[in-house]
């Protein structure tokens, strides 16, 4: 197979990281995208032979800098995947014009700036993959995240209609909506948080990211018929 070039939004810890991993493994050529986990990114791309990034995905500069040294460095980006993102739990009257912003910025501009700069060059190869990393929350929707539901359901609407819209150019667009992970992210949920989590999801546990990695190899596989499609690796929480 051929070695691709791989950028992963968020890629220095949980998903993000264990992703950057699973590509690495097969011998694609991993840029690590990072805004604040600077020691981690660099540990992390120093594990697997590849290559740590800083940029700010909701500032459309910082994306454009850094889409350009992957193309000094590689040529361009074969496999995105926007997995920048966090969690935020708030009552909604609670939630402040600041909050609700960043979590548009991260997730959804984010998304767009780094979709947009990459497009060009995968257009001109007559392929491409882009997989987003949504939630199953932005499925169903989740009380007191009503700022993140939305936002990872937004992508879920990026991923069909762009799905449609650049299938011709060969370029595929998927989207991930995990379930309950056993990440930093999660990290705050109370015990008996986890606990009602765990008994709630027919298989019983939370899910790895390891698995999740899984599922996006999966989709980024280079001979697919696979696209606009949401996966939702969950364990029987959301049918």
């Amino acid at each position: 197979m051929k070695l691709r070039n791989i950028l992963i939004t968020g890629g220095s810890r949980g998903i993000g990281a264990a992703t950057a991993r699973a590509f690495a493994a097969q011998g694609d050529r991993v840029f690590i995208n990072y805004r604040q986990n600077r020691n981690k990114a660099l540990a992390l791309a120093g594990e697997i032979g590849g290559t740590a990034i800083a940029a700010d995905v909701a500032d459309a500069s910082q994306v454009a800098v850094m889409l350009q040294e992957i193309t000094h460095l590689a040529g361009g980006v074969d496999v995105l995947i926007n997995n920048a993102g966090f969690a935020q739990f708030s009552m909604f009257d609670a939630l402040s014009d600041t909050e609700w912003d960043r979590m548009m910025q991260v997730t959804l501009n984010g998304a767009f700036y780094c979709i947009r700069g990459v497009l060009p060059y995968m257009i001109h190869q007559k392929q491409g993959n882009i997989i987003n990393i949504s939630s199953m929350w932005g499925i169903t929707g989740a009380a007191c995240e009503v700022a993140y539901s939305t936002a990872k359901a937004g992508l879920i609407g990026m991923t069909k209609a762009l799905a449609k819209e650049v299938g011709p150019s060969g370029i595929r667009v998927n989207c991930v909506a995990p379930g309950v992970i056993d990440t930093d992210m999660n990290a705050s949920l109370s015990q008996d948080t986890i606990r009602s989590l765990k008994e709630e999801t027919p298989l019983g546990r939370l899910g790895t990211p390891e698995e999740i990695a899984d599922t996006i190899l999966f989709l980024a596989k280079p001979d697919s018929f696979i696209t606009g499609q949401v996966i939702s690796p969950n364990g029987g929480l959301v049918i």
